[in-house]
């Protein structure tokens, strides 16, 4: 095992020893790809984590509010929530249908004391603005992960570009019928592809730990979404049923016809 391994860097430093100009052009654009895929993933990592602490620090205070509409109330807000974020549009798409107002000026408290409760129709609006902030907050989670995925498709491609090009420097060569000759094509061949595989492979792990999280954070949008939507209904819904009788065909009677005029009464002549 050990002199296996010996072995493979020493062929790992015979090929780089002998790399090609075209290969060194691959491996240079191998490694600006995953410097920026890298980045890229640690931005988003570290916005997670901002993301997830934000989103517990609202729930906390959230739950323990007296009122659905208190730190709405209070103006309260919480940087880097998605969550608030949520709360915030339900509850401004609420207090419109309430008092008039999306935002609560100096009455909004007494004001909403009288103002009884919405119509179901009116509810669905709210729930159409919590249904577009969770669009809108998602979109915001995934921003740049496209540049992840871009790179993952793309440096097998450049890996296999370098592999191909090395193989034909081994095919122009061997008319020369030397096996000096072959050797630094073959190994600059492999060496564009051995880099492909190290640039793809730790950026799809981080890619998909990355998505897992992202899964988990819309997954809590919903969630919320849906107990706060639930949460509205009970409070600010008014559910009785309004009894209206729709008359019936024969009291509408029948539709006026419109009056021929005097021409219109007289025969035609043929």
């Amino acid at each position: 095992m050990f002199l296996s391994s010996l072995s493979a860097l020493s062929g790992l430093q015979f090929g780089l020893d002998h790399i090609t100009p075209f290969a060194w052009g691959i491996l240079i654009l191998l490694a600006i790809l995953s410097t920026l895929s890298w980045s890229a993933l640690l931005v988003k990592w570290h916005l997670l984590r901002r993301t997830e602490r934000a989103n517990r620090r609202f729930l906390s205070g959230f739950h323990d509010s007296p009122h659905p509409l208190a730190i709405y109330l209070t103006k309260e807000q919480v940087e880097h929530s998605p969550l608030y974020f949520l709360y915030h549009s339900a509850c401004r798409e609420l207090a419109f249908h309430l008092v008039g107002e999306e935002e609560p000026g100096r009455s909004f408290s007494a004001r909403l004391q009288g103002a009884g409760r919405i119509t179901p129709s009116q509810m669905g609006s709210v729930h159409n603005a919590l249904e577009r902030s969770v669009g809108s907050a998602a979109n915001k989670l995934e921003l740049r992960l496209g540049l992840v995925a871009t790179v993952i498709s793309v440096a097998p491609l450049l890996g296999i570009l370098g592999t191909v090009v090395g193989l034909l420097d081994v095919f122009a060569a061997l008319d020369l019928d030397s096996k000096a000759s072959l050797a630094p094509g073959v190994s600059s061949a492999l060496i564009t592809t051995i880099a492909a595989l190290l640039v793809v492979m730790p950026s799809v792990a981080g890619y998909n730990g990355v998505v897992n999280r992202i899964r988990g954070h819309i997954v809590r949008m919903d969630n919320f979404a849906s107990e706060l939507s639930g949460l509205f209904d009970r409070h600010f819904v008014d559910h009785r049923k309004v009894e209206e009788g729709l008359p019936s065909l024969g009291n509408l009677g029948a539709p006026a016809m419109p009056t021929p005029s005097a021409s219109q009464r007289r025969p035609s002549r043929i």
